[in-house]
């Protein structure tokens, strides 16, 4: 395999981290992550988003810009846990259709992650994971994150029908759509527990990333 940068993409407990370490370990790729634990506005945002959801998007633009941009240069192939364009076009637009940012402060930040994206070099890959709104609050639930006991189901929802329309329409690089882990005893592709679902999720990364435009999972993965 050559050198390449590639990015996961996903709701809130979509499985972004569990992806990102497997892949890294397996691979033997750099990788990166979302700044959950030292975020100095994650749980201020969770406990009042109205008062902190443009801190959050300032900060967020600043910190994966800074990723995106070093894992790029990188010598080695790189991989990073979300992508910094889903915080304009899912997080900031959330935020905005909640009220929680104004049209004016959206706008302001939008100019600046406009500005901020034309300097950015382009991933290989897109990696986005689809997860049911039920499983991602059942993870949630599990992983017990005091800022996130706020989430709602009609947040993610929301979230999600964003997530939706911007992959859609998402064009910079290849898109590789990884099915989902359905729930308990009802699993079509556990890549975290199933030695053999992983495989099959990384021989579909390198055949994308060789250029195979269309990859089809299987519906039964045993």
């Amino acid at each position: 395999m050559g050198k390449y940068f590639v990015l996961v993409a996903g709701n809130i407990g979509a499985g972004k981290t569990s992806l990102t370490e497997i892949l890294g370990e397996h691979l033997d790729w750099q990788t990166a992550y979302e700044s959950v634990v030292d975020n100095p506005y994650l749980s201020d945002f969770y406990r009042d988003m109205r008062q902190w959801a443009f801190h959050l998007q300032v900060f967020f633009l600043g910190h994966r810009a800074e990723q995106h941009m070093n894992l790029a240069r990188s010598s080695n192939s790189a991989i990073i846990d979300r992508s910094i364009y889903e915080d304009a076009e899912i997080f900031a637009r959330a935020a905005l259709k909640l009220g929680t940012i104004t049209e004016r402060d959206y706008m302001t930040y939008r100019t600046i992650f406009d500005l901020v994206i034309a300097t950015l070099p382009s991933p290989d890959l897109l990696l986005y994971l689809r997860t049911p709104v039920p499983v991602l609050m059942e993870r949630i639930r599990a992983r017990g994150r005091e800022m996130e006991k706020s989430i709602t189901d009609e947040y993610l929802h929301l979230l999600d029908s964003l997530y939706e329309e911007w992959i859609s329409g998402f064009d910079l690089c290849p898109v590789l759509k990884i099915p989902p882990v359905r729930g308990k005893g009802n699993e079509v592709l556990d890549f975290v527990h199933k030695p053999r679902h992983m495989e099959i999720v990384i021989n579909h990364i390198i055949e994308k990333l060789a250029g195979k435009e269309e990859i089809k999972f299987p519906q039964e993965t045993g």
